[in-house]
């Protein structure tokens, strides 16, 4: 199943206790619709505000027989507006929503100067103080490839290994085409050297929400086979601090080499974080 949400009214993807959660709607409204209880298990787990435009998950069904498409348009009756089932498809019994993806791609917005937009602010995070973007460009170049991302983890976290192969991170100054999942020439740093042949991304519709004209609008997207905790906002929060002439460009490269979060800079708020598209080898749904 891919599907996208406004993780506004969430407390994150995950089912917790007396809160209103992704995957608790889900798991409610597949209960409605096929009067089964089962376990909905997404790609990821986004944290409370944190939007997705492709998300995937998984859940098994016994003995429905009407097919997916009936089953999506089910769904939709049973969820409200803010979740979207985009699409549902049969998958291998084995086929498993987080272990089988190959790479991932986040997108984060900012909205640079002017008033706070009474519509979109949900969306983007608004800094009203200027910043330098070739900067935060020149720094973007310091964590493209595979490198050690400790640094930029949430303290506590406990992951086996914090090895991660950043393969693409663009710094735009407009919204760009999701559809395209890649810069445009000049604003971003690739690195494919290793990126799996065979991955098709899943997903990749726009997202809604307005804009305020004549104001400096910038979308940082970043591409990986992997995501440690907090990774992306915590990266996002770092080049802001070069963008504010806090830090050099070549500062990144000190705080991959320190592995400590407490070197590099702060956490950029959730709200202006989608998932763009969850990517699978060809022979996975």
């Amino acid at each position: 199943m891919t599907l996208a949400y406004d993780g506004t009214a969430y407390a994150g993807w995950q089912v917790q206790p007396r809160k209103q959660t992704v995957q608790g709607m889900l798991e409610k409204a597949i209960a409605q619709v096929c009067h089964q209880r089962v376990r909905v298990t997404g790609s990821g787990r986004t944290d409370s505000g944190v939007h997705a435009i492709g998300q995937v998950a998984t859940f098994s069904l016994v003995d429905w027989k009407a097919g997916a498409d009936a089953l999506a348009r089910a769904l939709t009756s049973k969820l409200p507006p803010d979740i979207s089932i985009r699409e549902i498809l049969d998958a291998p019994s084995d086929f498993h929503a987080i272990r089988d993806a190959v790479g991932k791609r986040y997108r984060y917005q900012i909205q640079v100067g002017g008033p706070r937009d009474a519509f979109a602010h949900r969306y983007h995070w608004h800094l009203s103080r200027s910043i330098d973007v070739d900067a935060m460009r020149r720094a973007a170049s310091e964590l493209c490839g595979r490198h050690d991302f400790a640094s930029f983890q949430a303290a506590g976290s406990d992951r086996k290994t914090t090895i991660r192969h950043v393969r693409d991170l663009a710094i735009f100054d407009r919204l760009p085409n999701v559809d395209s999942g890649f810069a445009a020439k000049g604003e971003s740093v690739r690195d494919r050297s290793d990126a799996p042949s065979n991955a098709s991304p899943i997903g990749g519709a726009g997202q809604g929400g307005s804009w305020l004209p004549g104001f400096r609008q910038l979308a940082i997207e970043i591409e990986a086979d992997g995501f440690l905790y907090n990774m992306v906002r915590n990266i996002v929060g770092s080049l802001v601090e070069v963008g504010y002439g806090k830090r050099s460009p070549a500062w990144l490269a000190e705080v991959l080499e320190a592995r400590d979060r407490t070197v590099a800079g702060p956490t950029a708020p959730p709200h202006g974080l989608f998932l763009l598209w969850v990517a699978y080898a060809e022979s996975t749904p």
